[in-house]
């Protein structure tokens, strides 16, 4: 099945990934941002601010998506902010496509931040035991990932389309100019260890370096999206997507030492942010840019270490069920370190990474 699909974020490692796939499976796409400019075959840009609701309608016209895939956010100083701005952008979107009366689905991408916690309050409090599963009580704190699904419940029920909420852990995939993405930050901070001789040291905790974790290809969330976005058994649902392997970072950190050429520094239970790390590197970067010819030399472009740093900080170990998604009849799975390793890979090709 296939329809037309209205992608709010484009722009962004999950948007970016998903044009990518619906266009391959014989999907119309319409990409939203600020500036549209992916490389996606046959992609219809829209361009369009989600905070200004009279130049969206404007930018979407006539167009009449099927199907809305809400992939983005803002992030703002204050979650009280974050959710201001963030259900805001959501609201303006389903308003904007009302008029059009064609919208069977509407599939919203958040995050474990649902039981985290927002920012503010990460990883503190009570929180529900792991491996998180969705029918786990939303915690008892503000937080936007709530709001945003809220406005699409409240929407969804005056409208009568269908919705899915999608919750992936850290994602891995190729996006530049991300406010969170890991593979292309730790790919950055390999780089700048192997260029300059720097030991290359785990930022994080010793919860996350000797605990289990998980993570979430691009790729793989895309197809859940599109998977729960044309199944009727996984209509008005939320599912935890992550890739269906787990793993240590005292193992994953040697796997990706390795593919750079480097030995992993040895942990010895000190954080070593890599905020702290990197904070006097865009010079250094630059001049790596200039010697290999690479497409960005601007280091705060490619590199998020506060978004790193706060998975590989937690305090808490932090595994996810993917049980429902599979009882439903979603069965892809994902070798992390392959997607690392493919990341870097296309990195390279694309001379992101010397």
């Amino acid at each position: 099945m296939s329809g037309t699909a209205l992608i709010a974020g484009v722009s962004g490692i999950v948007g970016n990934n998903l044009a990518h796939h619906l266009a391959a499976s014989g999907w119309t796409v319409q990409g939203l941002a600020r500036r549209p400019a992916i490389d996606c075959p046959g992609l219809d840009p829209v361009a369009a601010d989600l905070l200004d609701p009279e130049g969206l309608k404007r930018a979407i016209g006539d167009r009449r998506p099927t199907h809305v895939f809400i992939t983005t956010w803002m992030r703002q100083a204050t979650e009280a902010e974050n959710i201001r701005v963030n259900a805001g952008m959501v609201r303006n979107l389903l308003d904007a496509v009302r008029p059009l009366e064609s919208v069977r689905h509407v599939a919203l991408v958040t995050g474990l931040k649902h039981y985290l916690g927002p920012f503010e309050a990460y990883g503190k409090g009570r929180l529900p035991a792991t491996p998180f599963r969705e029918d786990q009580p939303r915690l008892d704190v503000e937080n936007f990932y709530y709001a945003q699904e809220d406005e699409v419940f409240a929407a969804a029920e005056r409208d009568g389309f269908g919705w899915s909420v999608h919750r992936p852990h850290t994602i891995i995939g190729y996006a530049l100019g991300n406010a969170m993405n890991m593979g292309v930050t730790l790919a950055v901070y390999a780089t700048l260890c192997r260029e300059t001789g720097r030991p290359f040291r785990f930022p994080g905790s010793a919860v996350q370096w000797n605990g289990l974790t998980d993570m979430t290809d691009a790729r793989l969330l895309a197809r859940n999206l599109t998977w729960a976005s044309t199944t009727p058994a996984a209509r008005n649902e939320a599912f935890n997507v992550v890739n269906g392997d787990v793993f240590r970072w005292n193992w994953m950190w040697g796997r990706i030492a390795g593919w750079f050429g480097l030995e992993p520094a040895a942990f010895d239970g000190t954080v070593r942010p890599l905020e702290e790390q990197m904070a006097g590197d865009a010079a250094e970067w630059a001049g790596i840019a200039a010697r290999h010819g690479l497409v960005e030399a601007d280091l705060g472009r490619l590199a998020s270490p506060w978004h790193t740093d706060a998975d590989l900080g937690r305090p808490i170990e932090v595994v996810t069920d993917m049980g429902k998604s599979r009882r439903l009849g979603f069965l892809d799975y994902q070798a992390t370190d392959q997607s690392f390793f493919e990341l870097f890979e296309r990195l390279r090709t694309a001379k992101v990474i010397p």
